[in-house]
């Protein structure tokens, strides 16, 4: 069976993350984001691959993550 690898897995592009706000209160739509970057407890860190999904979904929950360098 034939694997897809994009240009950025060749690359070995990654962005990390850290979860920094709760979800509590919020839309559920915003949990989601999070569970989609890997997050779901405070103070989590998960390295993902630097895609634009992955930078959307940064930016669409900017106020409960930071981009650890």
């Amino acid at each position: 069976m034939a694997t897809k690898t994009s240009a950025t897995a060749k690359s070995g592009k990654t962005v990390t993350v850290k979860q920094i706000g709760s979800p509590i209160g919020r839309k559920a739509v915003q949990r989601e984001y999070l569970i989609g970057l890997g997050l779901n407890k405070m103070n989590r860190v998960s390295t993902l691959e630097d895609t634009p999904s992955v930078r959307g979904l940064i930016a669409k929950a900017q106020h409960m993550v930071q981009v650890i360098e």
